[in-house]
């Protein structure tokens, strides 16, 4: 659960200088089929040419860092104060059209838990964090097995389905939107707005403001019909908040906890489809479905880079001089393959003789990362979904050759655009009652 909300506001005037281009031609493209197809073998020629920073070059030439060494990465996150997610710091604002395509991802300046850095940031997270803590782990269980059930009983009885837009996508927002306190009829379309978000396409800026009113309805709501949901205890937090942060602060849980869990999903039931040690693997039972879930997050982790921090100050960092206000972006995915911590962790698995080790970074580090309960939350929709579905359609396998899977086409995420399967059709749980 570490990407942010799409964000849409524009961007603070000013900010600035530095052109387009301020690496010069050394910079690599943050673009390409590379980040799609093989982006571990791209991470090795980047660490080969460049070391463990990375200068990058954004979509319409602005200039950022990319981190791909596992301890520059922990330095980074570790260090709130040089390097805190401050966007307003950016010191490319003034080049940065307001239609930027990565405006969503980046974000602006607003008084959210995502978009908010030091004090004030804290003081969301000690509303937020709580309001999660909260949530009862089985009941959280109980929602996803039902809603699991509900969307493989539309598909079972057919025999073919496409796991992505009919299983990973739609089960966490779904069970999302019973923790945070939204009626089930009203789940449907906030996956679709979650949908039209991520897509980027030309129906996002509406999406954004459906996603808005939704969250301002729940609010309003909530303050004259409270219950036990994560609305109602941010309500009932001690310190005021305005409509507004209450509603931004759900946009930021619910965006995202749903992609990031979505992928995650379609990310494990790839590997099980298509690699026979994985499928081997997710067969043992609940451990090894965890262990083997885990091995995802270090090896095909849903969220490849993350934006951003940007440095307060000029700084040395793996040997790059990183000039104030320049934006460091977190290569999440690139860092757990380094080589070194690789090695560390393959002699620590043979010496502790179990398999897993949740040192990975795909969940960010630090004072910015995602929240232990969100966590929590998101492997208990990923497995729970998973092993419901292993348990409804066990003969699954691959409507179409693996060369034909497509990637999402974005450096920043890494999930599925579609999963198409067959197996036996089997009864839906009402029919076997």
């Amino acid at each position: 659960m570490t990407n942010p909300p799409p964000a849409t506001p524009a961007p603070p005037a000013g900010g600035g200088g530095g052109c387009p281009m301020g690496h010069g031609t050394g910079a690599v493209p943050l673009s390409g089929p590379g980040f799609h197809t093989e982006p571990q073998a791209l991470y090795r020629s980047m660490r080969r040419d460049h070391g463990p920073v990375v200068p990058v070059e954004l979509p319409g030439g602005f200039p950022a860092w990319l981190v791909i060494g596992y301890r520059e990465l922990h330095q980074v996150t570790s260090d709130g104060e040089l390097f805190p997610r401050d966007v307003s710091l950016w010191n490319q604002w003034e080049n940065i059209p307001a239609d930027w395509p990565l405006l969503p991802m980046v974000g602006t300046p607003m008084p959210s838990i995502y978009f908010t850095a030091g004090a004030e940031h804290r003081r969301h997270v000690e509303m937020v964090v709580p309001a999660l803590e909260a949530a009862d782990p089985f009941e959280i269980r109980q929602h996803c097995e039902q809603l699991a059930d509900r969307l493989i009983d539309a598909v079972c009885s057919r025999g073919t389905a496409d796991l992505v837009a009919e299983f990973a996508d739609p089960l966490p927002v779904l069970v999302l939107a019973r923790l945070v306190g939204f009626p089930d009829d009203e789940g449907a379309d906030i996956a679709q707005v979650l949908k039209d978000l991520a897509d980027g396409g030309p129906g996002a800026q509406k999406a954004h403001l459906r996603f808005g009113e939704h969250m301002s309805r729940l609010v309003a709501a909530k303050r004259v019909h409270p219950g036990d949901d994560v609305t109602s205890r941010m309500l009932a937090h001690p310190e005021p908040f305005t409509d507004e942060e209450y509603a931004l602060d759900l946009m930021a849980i619910t965006a995202a906890g749903h992609l990031t869990t979505a992928d995650w999903i379609s990310n494990s039931t790839r590997l099980m489809l298509t690699e026979d040690q994985f499928a081997d693997a997710l067969s043992g039972g609940r451990h090894s479905v965890a262990e083997a879930m885990n091995e995802v997050l270090w090896e095909d982790g849903p969220t490849q880079i993350l934006a951003g921090r940007w440095a307060s100050r000029d700084a040395r960092l793996g040997g790059q001089n990183i000039a104030r206000g320049d934006m460091l972006l977190l290569g999440l995915g690139a860092a757990n393959a380094d080589p070194h911590i690789r090695q560390q962790v393959t002699d620590q698995v043979v010496r502790s003789g179990r398999g897993g080790n949740s040192a990975h970074m795909a969940f960010s580090h630090g004072e910015y990362r995602c929240p232990f309960p969100a966590q929590e939350i998101a492997e208990i929709i990923a497995r729970t979904g998973i092993e419901v579905l292993l348990d409804r359609l066990p003969d699954l396998e691959l409507a179409v050759p693996p060369t034909e899977l497509v990637r999402r086409p974005s450096a920043f995420l890494r999930g599925m655009t579609a999963l198409p399967v067959r197996f036996t059709p089997v009864r839906t749980t009402g029919d076997a009652l």
